[in-house]
């Protein structure tokens, strides 16, 4: 049993027995650092490298503008989308990957909004739902599109998941949510919460951005209508690697979007004055895709082709429920609070503790090479990606905050960075 595990050594034997552990050399982590933080930034895999080279030797450098045709440049967004698919549970030619999250969602947001206006409810239809406590630029880009629209639409934002239920009704236009919250690892009941939103008249749009390549999951099963996530968290991308967008496909045909860009036109090569959509899930493409980072995607999805979601949801619960049990046993008296949910049909794959100088704590670890990352207030975020963290890892990351609270070997008024 985790909660057991008493002793570096009985961590050696998890690590020993771990039918995931080889993938571990796949990725070019740094000696001497315990790498927490893939919640916020993936590892880089080795392949990336070799890659960027091959990009920028080759086919940009040798093949020039041809390599839209020869290296198959233009189709990468739908290939690639193609290959994240299951892990989302999504089929072919459902997802592209392109853009930014914001602006992803901010097309789809528009989108949803679209198509609830031929609705006969659709002058009471006006509310945005969505948590206090979701990723702030996801609320930003809400308001943002609301006030650009003019005609009505408002947020309201809820405090805890609790109050879904008598929040989502016969005004909601959108519940906007993120699968796992950024800050706790709270995970919602995807199916459940769905099913609820649209049976009041809802549509439901999912940030996936804490849980694709974290945990299972299934949009058909969940009946979902629109998602979008990013792919240089647990999909190990690269940093500001494009995000992805998933629409339901019976949605395809009236989905519109205000970013009306060439990609996204059904033959982009006529240059023709008038905007016609591409059939399918490419109309939620717009303009020039950026090919060097988008062919990095690649690398990282390459990995998870070697296992699966099942697998690395269990070695997830495994790591973070032994996160948790170390902390509170061997670091028992030092103020710090847990506010990651302990249920595991409740958490994502990072976990949450509060301290009153959280962030001088974070900056101490961080100077010792175990990477967490800190988020107000108080909060310090340490992450578990089961492609590279291992169960021993664990177990020094412990020691060592242990030994810097105990100690108290941090700084009270530490300045914070400009990221945290």
């Amino acid at each position: 049993m985790i909660n057991s595990i008493d002793s570096r050594a009985a961590c050696q034997a998890l690590d020993a027995d771990d039918p995931l552990a080889p993938l571990r050399a796949q990725f070019d982590l740094p000696p001497g650092v315990i790498y927490l933080d893939g919640n916020s930034l993936g590892a880089r895999p080795r392949a990336a490298l070799q890659r960027a080279q091959q990009v920028i030797q080759q086919e940009w450098g040798v093949d020039l503008i041809r390599s839209w045709n020869k290296a198959g440049w233009f189709d990468l967004p739908a290939r690639l989308g193609n290959q994240l698919a299951p892990l989302i549970g999504a089929k072919d030619n459902e997802v592209v990957i392109t853009d930014s999250t914001s602006i992803n969602l901010f097309k789809l947001l528009a989108g949803a909004l679209q198509l609830q206006t031929a609705k006969a409810d659709a002058a009471t239809r006006k509310v945005i739902v969505t948590e206090r406590d979701n990723f702030p630029t996801d609320i930003y880009m809400a308001q943002g599109l609301t006030e650009w629209l003019d005609r009505g639409y408002r947020i309201h934002l809820i405090d805890s998941p609790q109050e879904l239920a008598s929040a989502v009704n016969a005004e909601t236009a959108v519940l906007m949510l993120t699968h796992v919250n950024y800050r706790s690892g709270h995970l919602h009941d995807m199916q459940a919460v769905t099913a609820a939103a649209q049976e009041q008249g809802a549509l439901v749009l999912w940030d996936l951005a804490h849980s694709a390549g974290a945990l299972p999951i299934d949009l058909h099963a969940a009946n979902a209508d629109f998602a979008v996530g990013c792919t240089y968290k647990y999909l190990n991308g690269g940093p500001g690697a494009p995000a992805f967008a998933w629409i339901a496909p019976r949605h395809h045909a009236q989905f519109r979007q205000p970013l009306s860009g060439w990609w996204g036109h059904r033959a982009p090569f006529t240059m023709q004055p008038g905007f016609t959509p591409v059939d399918g899930i490419r109309r939620a493409l717009c303009g020039t895709q950026p090919i060097v980072s988008m062919a990095l995607v690649e690398c990282g999805l390459d990995i998870f082709a070697q296992t699966d979601m099942q697998a690395l949801r269990k070695k997830s619960l495994a790591l973070t429920d032994l996160f948790i049990s170390l902390v509170e046993s061997r670091c028992a008296g030092l103020d710090l609070t847990l506010v990651t949910p302990r249920a595991h049909a409740e958490r994502g794959s990072h976990v949450s503790f509060a301290h009153a100088h959280g962030y001088g704590i974070m900056r101490e670890l961080i100077a010792r090479g175990v990477i967490g990352d800190y988020r107000e207030p108080q909060v310090m975020r340490f992450g578990f990606t089961p492609l590279y963290t291992g169960f021993c890892d664990v177990w020094d990351a412990v020691e060592t905050l242990r030994q810097i609270v105990a100690g108290k070997e941090y700084q009270i008024n530490a300045q914070q960075e400009a990221v945290t």
